[in-house]
Formats: structure tokens, C-alpha cells, sequence
């Protein structure tokens, strides 16, 4: 939820006026059809114009798909969307309806509402997409009727590995691949009506764009924050290329597939650990989803600790290796040494007879991400190293082993295992053999430390040595933690420590396609920046985009470039060949939509300064770590250096949820070919899967099962949406088929919007029916041959309180609604008023007019067309958005209870300032009342205003009967 800001009292300014004779662009289906792939289908919607209303709009007209009466395209639509949305996003294109000025009266509230970064793939849009961008649309239409200075861009990052592997597959340069793609997915961005400010929209690569980033780098690299470092990466052969961790899946790249290794290689990285703990302490005052927060938090993983050092044995050389723990209280209870396969000593330490286990266990190591290596479920696996080193605590001598669940990029790449006290440690130390000491007694009393790990604090037990006169028997976890440390630094064998999991940004790509470092190495192959006044440093054009196979990246091909002059010494120098990550691009891409079209400095800083920071920032849930962490990076190192006002570049950051690919049902055979049901299906089975249609298909309870045999049950699944599954569906066909406003009102209405939803084409016909039935309203019913007048209908008269009650309840809720990002309840509402408008004799003018208003963000094509007609010349978009009257969300009536004799019998309403007397006339009125009331005396009545009337009757005697 983001921070609701009054209203300014005014506009800044006008959209220029509509001509009265503004001519329709009708979108013709044709030839839309025809060009496009074959994807999920639409049946032919079937509308009926017969209104749920009174006699004022009693006649119907049944409709069927075969009717093609007065459509000179041959189909019958329930409204014309087909020609008022083209005709409005020519209009707002032409007429800059969006447009933010350069120069804007800064005493006014600002709202900085953006999308996350969108890569322009190859595949276009599909429904999942306009979900967000929906979203921040509704958001941005209503704070430019709020009267806020909106500022709502949109641009492309458009650097990436797969137009660069595109270009190897067909020969086609990314750049061309990059510029296609784009336009597509400008064309069905603007195809949905979304009101982004197109003067202000920036693609990573663009030479004026990327210039600054290549700026920002070279200010890293002024305050030490760049730098170069031999580290292990995943390397990719196939793909040329060094792979983010998160690129990796279960050993081979997430595109295409192929084996990754693990091996060292030369790298730029950035020191974001510099910033760990800032980056830390400014979470808090964030607006952003608690569980984006804590994923934040995990991945920077910020401990404080102890190193220690553990002296190798038998070994020529004095090597001691370095532990990094959390829990130095546990020292005695270390009873082996893990290290990481790539540490740096492991190769210096390892005995001959093991040397051969161990290569190869590393070499299979290599193979695997970090994130498979350190998975909690995944069995433990190691070798001994056949060497031993010093616990300092009590100078028993502990095996060393290696494994792969430690990591060399955390800490030291070496721990002390302590398995009675450590999950991962008691596993291994279980299936190796290995001494488990347990050396904490929980308070609740003892454990069987070799059944299970006890990681808890308690009191410490086994802890002393006269050898090393360490003695902590007795003492608390902490305390003894405290006491362990002292004696580490006193002793010179350790020292406290703050840790972090979070490691440097490995900063380069053997890519073609990424912006170039702005670097060269002289003669002597040191690092030189080149000068700010070079910038930006090109791409230099290549026709072999192949990866080299050596680890040099393809820019090493472009001699003529690589090979340049050194500025200082005039020798001969090379250029970086390695490239920037995608990442690099979009870290920063919210402060150029501030100021897109400057060429003298990244933003100005007075529009940095209004529009600083974002308000509202909408994406995935997949961006909650990395990109958002490497965006704060950045911004706080140019905070740093004065380019930015703000240590945060977005204050509330909102993620929405994944709609699914429509359900997919799936029945079971048996080896004989007979249906079986899914509840009986078994692994040891012979069985085959089928798709069932739809229509097949019924629920029966929780679970659906066969229309036809009830008997059996089915499996019902909704995938992401992918190519590979078959079920993308294209926002062009669902524009096509039902219109942009119908699938902006569906996207929002289908749930909460930051849940998870499946998409389902026949949810669509419901808002298109609510859309159809609002043009009814106002427009009226079409003619025989299913044209609609150019007008509206007749309005009359003044709006009665009931009708001011029922628009201002709708007022309130939308505008809350729209506030929570609870959109479709806030449809719902809309829906509830067309309905109660549907039954009302009269219909004012005023009151449609301002149901228009709140329609607007969410059906801005419908909203402009009835606008229009209702007889005004300029656009709605910066029209008063209504504000609710609290005076008319005060309901004037109450339920009244009536009680006789204390016994409830019945309610009545009545007004507020209902008096005892009128209420005991409504009561005598009452048909369910008035029967306990008739012939009898009243003897009491006991009133209490708004809240119950008790009558007091005398009843009548009973009479006895004598019988004879």
C-alpha cells in the first residue's frame, strides 16, 4: 500500500480540446488474424443487449454468432470498441495527452509511478504481462485527476544474452533483432490504452544512454568500488560466456541447456559489500512487502562471529587454516575441518594417497551452482584430505575433510564442524564415522546428541582445558561465546568477526552484446580508465557474434578496435573486451526517465530532487533480490557523490502475482486403454495421460471428474505461461476479440492482485458484459441492425438523496480501493452501481458524469468516448477525480427492533430521529406486528431511540370451562 497525498487544488494543465468531427480509425480483424501464429483461441462471444432493468430500456434483442446485421466486418459486438479504441490512442498519441513537460510547477505533489524494466523479447506480450503495467496505469490516471504532477514512463532493457545467441543462430545482428522487438512490444503496449509518457522512453542500448552507465562505472571505479580479481564463476562453453549463479539450473544454463563448470578466470567486480550494512539498516524504512525485506536481509546474511585458526599437523610448512563461526561457544565441540574443493590450501595440504579422490571429487564439484551445492536436502557428500590440524581449544588433533556444501566464496571457505550442534555437520559427521561431542545442554535438560543436532543455546558442558586454560563449563551460550573471543585475541589464535553471505557483483560478461567497460591496459597490462570526455565507448560493429572457445570474449575479434593508444604514454594499449552484465543497464534507468534528453549530466538535480524518489514501484517477485539490491548499490554510491538526493531509489515497492495459463485437465488410462481415476493412480502402474476438454469436464466437491462418469476423478493444473507448455495466450487476440478495456477490467477483477490466478477466457465475458451494460446506460439500446446511436440517452432531472447515497458509496470504495491496490473490489462496486442505476426511473446527468470519472482508470477508451458524448470537448484524463461527500455515506434509517412483552417479534425501519410515537404507529402498521397488538390494551412501551421498542400488552384472562 502505498502513502495516500492530498489532492492538489488544481491541474497543471489542459489536454488540447477534441474536434467535434474527430475521425475513427476502426480496427479492422482481418488482417490481424491472418499474420499472427495460431494461439489460444476465442469461441465467438455471444452478447444479448436485453437489459435487467425496469420498462424504461423492457426491449431485447436477441443476438446469435451467426448475426452480421449492420457490421460491415460481419460481426456484431455488444459495444463499438472496435472503433472508439483506436480512435482515443490516436487521439492521446497526437495530442501528447501524457506527455510530462520539461518545465512543471515544482510546488505541486509529485507521484513517480513505474514498471519494472521489461526485456523486449522476441515472443511479444502475453496475458501475465499487462498485469503490472495495468496496474500502475490505474494508479497514474488517478493521481493525474487527484491533480499530482505524474511522471509514468516506460523503456526497455534491451542488452542480453538471448538476442546475442539469436544473432549467432540466424546471422542476424542483435541490434536489428533488439529494434524489432521493441517496436513490437511498443505496438501492443499502446494497443491497451496504458498512458505512458512515450517522449521520455530510453533503451539500455542506446549510445546516449549507456554512456551514462559506462559514467557510473567509471566513478566506481575512482573510489575503489571496480575492481579486477581471479574467482571461480560458471563457465559456460557452449555459450562463450560467464553465468550468474541464478543462471544455472541443476548444473547446464537455463537457456539452452548446456554444461556449466566451475573455474577461475579474471573478472570485474564491484564491491557492493562495502555497502552491506547500510543497505541492511535503510530497509526499515521502506514500504516494501516484509517477505521482499527478509529476502534481502538473507541474501546480504549479515553474522557476527569469530576467525580461528586451526594449525595443520604434519605439514613441512607452518599452514594454518581459518575458520569463520558463528558460534565460537562450540569450540570444543569441533571434531573435524571442513574445507571448500576450490580453497586456496587444499592443494598444499592434501596427502598423496588422497590427492587422487580428492581431484576428482572436485572436478565433479565444479560442475554444480552454489545453490545446488548448498541445498538442505540434498545428501551430504565429502572426502578425507588425509591430513589433520589443531583444535586451539584442546589440542586434539581433528581430521580434515573436504565437501561441497561448504562454499569458498563465504567466509573463509573453511569451517570447523561441530555435529552435535549443527544439522549439516551431524549428517556428514554420520555418514563418515565421524566423533560427534556435545558441548551445550539445552535448559529443558539433556539430549542424545548422536540421534539428533541440538543448534539451540543453552549451558555449556565438556568445555575446559587445563592444556589451553580455556574453561567455560557452566557459563550461557552468549556468554561464553564472549569469553571464547577474549581468549582467541589474547592468545593471538582468532578474533571476532562480522560476516556476510552477500559476496561482490561479478561485474563481466564474454558477450558481445553489453555495453563496453570504458577501460584500457597499457603496455605493461595495467588498468587505465579512459576519459569521461571519450564517452560513450561504442560498440564496434562485428559480423561473428561466436563464442571463442579460449574464454575471450568475441569483441577480442574486433582487432581494429581492441588495439588502440594509451593518451599517457602513447604506447600501445588494448581495450576491456569483457562487456557489462544486463544487470548493469537497469540499475539506474529510473533517474534517466527524470531526464531523458540530457546530454551534459545523468539527471539534473533539480528534477532529481522533485521527482526523486519513485513512489511506486511495480514487478515480479523474481527481481525482489538482485536487481532491487544492485539498484540500491548504485544509488547509494551516487548518493555518495552528490548525483542523487535520496539514499533509496524507491519507496514502495509492490509485486504482483503470476497469472497462469488457463487449467488443464488430465485423465489417466491404464495399459488396456480404460479410464482410471486419479485417485487410485499409483507410481508401480502402467498409466498414460490424456487432455480432457473443458466441456468434458464438472466439478464434483473439491475435485473435478468426467461430466459422463462421475466415477472418474481427473488431475486440474495451471502452468506459467510458456512456449514450450503451449499456453501463451496473446493480448492482441483477446483486444481483438472483446477490446483493451475489457481485458485491462479482467486482469484486475480476476483476484487480489498480488495473488497468484489462472486465466481463464470465459472470466473475460463477464466484465464485457458490465463494460456493454455501462455503454447501454448511457448510450442507450442499439437499432435492429446492431448500430448504436452517435448520442446518448435522455437524462432528466436532479439527483434524490438516494441516488446522491448510492454514487458516493461507490465514490468511497473505488477511490480506497484503487488506493489499497484492491482493484477488483473496487470493480465490484462499480458493478454494484450500474446495477442499482439500471433500476431508477430518472437518470441525472451529474451522477453519470461522475461515474464516468470513476470508471476512467480502469476503461479509459470507454470512459473518453461517453465523456465526449455527454458534451465535452477536452479529454478526461486530467478532470477532477470525484471525491466523496461523507455527509451522504451516513445512512439516515435504522433497523428497529420491535419486542412484545420482551420477546422480539419483529423489525421496522425507521429514521434516526425517529420519535417514540411514530415509531409506534410503524409498528401498529406492520402486518407481522399488528397481529399481537389487535384488541389488546397497552399497558407500557418502552422506547430507546435507534436502538428498541418493547410494548407492553395486558393480556387477556383465561377463562375456565366448568364441564358438566
Amino acid at each position: 500500500m502505498f502513502t495516500q497525498i492530498q489532492p492538489a487544488p488544481r491541474i497543471h494543465f489542459l489536454p488540447p480540446p477534441l474536434p467535434p468531427d474527430y475521425p475513427l480509425l476502426r480496427r479492422h480483424c482481418t488482417p490481424l488474424l491472418n499474420h499472427r501464429r495460431s494461439r489460444t483461441s476465442f469461441r465467438r462471444l455471444r452478447v444479448s443487449n436485453c437489459l435487467n432493468a425496469d420498462g424504461r430500456n423492457a426491449s431485447c434483442s436477441q443476438e446469435s454468432e451467426e448475426s452480421t446485421a449492420g457490421r460491415e466486418d460481419g460481426v456484431r459486438r455488444a459495444y463499438p470498441y472496435h472503433e472508439i479504441e483506436p480512435k482515443w490512442q490516436r487521439y492521446w498519441e497526437e495530442t501528447k495527452t501524457f506527455r510530462t513537460p520539461d518545465e512543471i510547477d515544482m510546488s505541486k505533489p509529485k507521484f513517480y509511478v513505474l514498471d519494472m524494466f521489461p526485456y523486449p523479447s522476441g515472443a511479444g506480450l502475453h496475458v501475465g504481462h499487462p498485469l503490472g503495467y495495468t496496474a500502475t496505469d490505474i494508479l497514474a490516471r488517478l493521481r493525474r485527476m487527484q491533480g499530482f504532477n505524474v511522471l509514468h514512463p516506460m523503456g526497455w532493457d534491451a542488452f542480453g544474452l538471448p538476442a546475442e545467441q539469436y544473432a549467432i543462430e540466424t546471422g542476424t545482428h542483435p541490434k536489428v533483432t533488439t529494434i524489432k522487438n521493441i517496436d513490437r512490444f511498443r505496438s501492443q503496449l499502446k494497443l491497451l490504452g496504458f498512458s505512458y509518457d512515450w517522449d521520455r522512453e530510453i533503451s539500455t542500448t542506446d549510445t546516449e544512454y549507456y554512456k551514462w552507465t559506462q559514467w557510473i562505472f567509471l566513478q566506481l571505479l575512482k573510489r575503489g568500488l571496480a575492481y579486477q580479481a581471479e574467482v571461480p564463476v560458471n563457465w559456460c562453453p557452449a555459450l562463450g560466456t560467464v553465468l550468474a549463479n541464478e543462471e544455472v539450473v541443476d548444473g547446464v544454463s537455463e537457456r539452452g541447456g548446456h554444461p556449466v563448470i566451475r573455474k577461475p578466470m579474471r573478472q570485474w567486480m564491484l564491491k557492493i559489500t562495502a555497502y552491506a550494512d547500510r543497505l541492511l539498516e535503510d530497509l526499515n524504512d521502506l514500504d516494501w512487502p516484509e517477505s521482499v525485506k527478509e529476502m534481502q536481509r538473507n541474501w546480504i546474511g549479515r553474522s557476527e562471529g569469530a576467525e580461528m585458526q586451526f594449525n595443520v599437523v604434519d605439514i613441512e610448512s607452518d599452514l594454518k587454516i581459518t575458520v569463520y563461526t558463528t558460534r565460537p561457544d562450540t569450540i570444543f565441540g569441533a571434531t573435524y575441518l571442513v574445507l571448500a574443493p576450490e580453497h586456496v590450501l587444499l592443494s598444499a595440504i592434501v596427502s598423496d594417497a588422497q590427492r587422487k579422490d580428492v581431484e576428482e571429487y572436485r572436478e565433479v564439484a565444479s560442475r554444480k551452482s552454489d545453490l545446488e551445492r548448498t541445498e538442505l536436502q540434498k545428501e551430504k557428500t565429502g572426502v578425507f584430505s588425509g591430513c589433520y590440524a589443531t583444535n586451539p581449544a584442546n589440542g586434539v588433533s581433528i581430521p580434515i575433510w573436504v565437501a561441497d556444501y561448504v562454499l569458498g566464496s563465504y567466509g573463509t571457505g573453511a569451517i570447523m564442524a561441530v555435529p552435535a550442534h549443527d544439522t549439516r555437520d551431524h549428517e556428514f559427521a554420520l555418514k563418515y564415522n565421524l566423533p560427534i561431542c556435545g558441548v551445550v545442554n539445552p535448559e529443558n535438560g539433556s539430549l542424545d546428541y548422536f540421534e539428533k543436532a541440538f543448534s539451540g543455546e543453552g549451558t555449556m558442558i565438556n568445555s575446559s582445558s587445563t592444556t589451553s586454560g580455556l574453561d567455560i563449563n557452566g557459563l550461557t551460550s552468549k556468554d561464553a561465546a564472549y569469553r571464547v573471543i577474549e581468549w582467541l585475541e589474547k592468545t593471538g589464535n582468532g578474533m571476532k568477526k562480522v560476516n556476510y553471505k552477500l559476496r561482490d557483483w561479478l561485474f563481466a560478461r564474454q558477450r558481445y552484446w553489453g555495453e563496453p567497460i570504458p577501460v584500457i591496459f597499457n603496455d605493461r597490462g595495467e588498468c587505465e580508465p579512459i576519459s569521461e570526455a571519450e564517452l560513450p565507448l561504442t560498440l564496434p560493429e562485428l559480423d561473428d557474434f561466436t563464442p571463442t572457445g579460449t574464454g575471450e570474449p568475441p569483441l577480442a575479434k574486433a582487432l581494429s578496435w581492441v588495439e588502440t593508444i594509451d593518451p599517457t604514454t602513447g604506447g600501445s594499449a588494448r581495450r576491456e573486451t569483457n562487456t557489462m552484465p544486463q544487470w548493469a543497464g537497469s540499475c539506474w534507468y529510473y533517474l534517466r526517465f527524470m531526464d531523458p534528453k540530457n546530454t551534459n549530466a545523468l539527471v539534473d538535480k533539480e528534477k532529481e530532487m522533485y521527482w526523486s524518489p519513485v513512489d511506486v514501484y511495480v514487478g515480479g517477485a523474481e527481481h525482489a533480490v538482485l536487481h532491487l539490491l544492485y539498484a540500491r548499490f548504485w544509488h547509494k554510491v551516487l548518493y555518495d557523490i552528490g548525483v542523487v538526493s535520496t539514499k533509496e531509489p524507491f519507496q514502495c515497492v509492490i509485486n504482483q502475482g503470476i497469472i497462469l495459463g488457463e487449467v488443464q485437465y488430465l485423465a489417466y488410462r491404464d495399459s488396456d486403454g480404460n479410464l482410471v481415476s486419479a485417485d487410485v493412480v499409483n507410481d508401480t502402474g502402467n498409466f498414460s495421460q490424456e487432455s480432457i476438454p473443458e466441456e468434458k469436464v464438472v466439478k464434483s466437491g473439491d475435485y473435478f471428474v468426467m461430466k459422463d462418469n462421475p466415477n472418474i476423478r481427473l488431475i486440474a493444473r495451471a502452468h506459467k505461461m510458456s512456449k514450450s507448455r503451449g499456453n501463451v495466450v496473446n493480448p492482441d487476440d483477446v483486444v481483438l476479440q472483446y477490446g483493451a478495456d475489457s481485458l485491462r477490467l479482467y486482469e484486475m477483477f480476476m483476484g487480489p492482485f498480488r495473488d497468484s490466478k489462472t486465466w481463464s477466457t470465459s472470466g473475460i465475458d463477464g466484465v464485457h458484459r458490465f463494460l456493454a451494460r455501462v455503454w447501454r446506460l448511457v448510450v442507450g439500446l442499439p437499432s435492429a441492425d446492431g448500430k448504436f446511436k452517435s448520442g446518448t440517452v435522455d437524462f432528466e432531472g436532479e439527483p434524490s438523496i438516494e441516488q446522491l447515497r448510492c454514487l458516493h458509496r461507490c465514490i468511497n470504495k473505488v477511490t480506497e480501493e484503487i488506493e489499497a491496490t484492491r482493484f477488483n473490489t473496487g470493480i465490484s462496486a462499480m458493478m454494484e452501481f450500474t446495477n442499482a442505476a439500471y433500476k431508477w426511473e430518472k437518470l441525472p446527468k451529474s451522477i453519470v458524469e461522475e461515474f464516468i470519472l470513476l470508471l476512467s482508470p480502469y476503461a479509459p477508451h470507454m470512459a473518453e468516448e461517453l465523456w465526449s458524448r455527454l458534451g465535452h470537448s477536452t479529454s478526461l484524463a486530467y478532470e477532477p477525480f470525484p471525491k466523496v461527500n461523507p455527509a451522504y455515506l451516513k445512512e439516515s434509517t435504522v433497523v428497529l427492533p420491535v419486542q412484545i412483552n420482551g420477546k422480539t417479534r419483529g423489525t421496522i425501519q425507521v429514521e434516526k430521529t425517529c420519535t417514540e410515537e411514530d415509531a409506534f404507529e410503524l409498528a401498529s402498521l406492520d402486518s407481522k406486528l399488528s397481529k399481537f397488538l389487535s384488541g389488546k390494551s397497552i399497558k407500557k412501551r418502552i422506547f430507546v431511540p435507534g436502538k428498541i421498542l418493547n410494548i407492553i400488552v395486558l393480556e387477556a384472562p383465561k377463562v375456565k370451562v366448568s364441564q358438566r
